[in-house]
């Protein structure tokens, strides 16, 4: 199997970038790894699809510490290839999209009802092993590979936690289907659970990229009576107004925007983006 994988973070940490981009540095290797087998609970992928997130990026220049060497990419389709012992509801040829917050389903987070914040995926997310047992990439040296955030989808293939894949129908296309594993979730999620959206309330989506555009179809499904979208880049004013956003601005018009929609109540502010506020 191939895989994109991080030996040093760009640029190192204690260090400024400069004027050299991630183009000129490349700082992922791609590389031959022997293919692992799935263990009892997981299942080995065939990726079909993977897009690039800020989290990716994040481990790249040493803001978000991982351990080293790691192979990227965690938002992504893919089709199972193999069945690990145990695994009964996903079969070999199903459509899958890999996610990056298994829950175990037995911690204290999992049996409150809030399995995003599972303990011991947390756990292993951070030291790059799977939900089911230690990291299994390896060089054809033998050296350990970890995973990225349980999936390492910079790669053909990738063997996963069960708990870390959903069934998807074949009519969603590769370029959708990847975001739901991050985006969407992420940026729904937001919306429907953290926030809780309720009809009529008004929500102020800031930063417009693949998380953020969710967000605004999101408040529109919940039933916010307006959903004001803010970012700099006008770019992507058309894209939200597409997604259900009722009013567009940039962050100088936001103060402007927010007041409009406000009326007699109050706006839900919700920052989907990964630059500073």
């Amino acid at each position: 199997m191939k895989a994109a994988v991080l030996y040093s973070t760009f640029p190192a940490v204690g260090q400024v970038q400069g004027k050299q981009t991630y183009a000129d540095a490349r700082p992922l290797v791609v590389q031959e790894l022997d293919q692992p087998r799935p263990r009892a609970g997981e299942l080995g992928v065939a990726i079909t699809y993977s897009s690039l997130c800020h989290s990716d990026l994040s481990v790249v220049d040493g803001s978000r510490l991982r351990p080293l060497p790691m192979a990227l990419g965690h938002e992504a389709v893919g089709r199972v290839v193999s069945v690990g012992e145990g695994v009964a509801d996903v079969s070999v040829r199903d459509r899958v999209v890999l996610v990056f917050v298994p829950s175990c389903g037995h911690c204290r987070a999992c049996r409150s009802g809030k399995p995003a914040l599972c303990h011991q995926a947390a756990e292993v997310n951070g030291s790059g092993d799977l939900l089911h047992g230690p990291a299994l990439l390896r060089t054809p040296a033998g050296e350990r590979i970890n995973h990225h955030l349980g999936v390492s989808a910079f790669a053909d293939y990738a063997v996963v936690a069960r708990e870390s894949v959903v069934v998807i129908d074949d009519d969603v296309p590769d370029t959708v289907a990847a975001m739901f594993g991050c985006a969407v979730l992420t940026g729904m999620g937001a919306v429907l659970n953290t926030a809780g959206v309720t009809p009529g309330q008004s929500v102020a989506v800031f930063g417009l990229g693949a998380v953020g555009l969710s967000a605004v179809m999101a408040a529109r499904l919940a039933g916010a009576a307006a959903v004001v979208a803010i970012d700099p880049n006008q770019g992507k004013h058309h894209l939200a107004m597409a997604a259900g956003a009722t009013a567009v601005g940039t962050p100088g018009e936001a103060a402007r925007l927010i007041g409009e929609a406000s009326g007699d109540g109050w706006t839900l502010p919700l920052k989907q983006s990964a630059r500073p506020a």
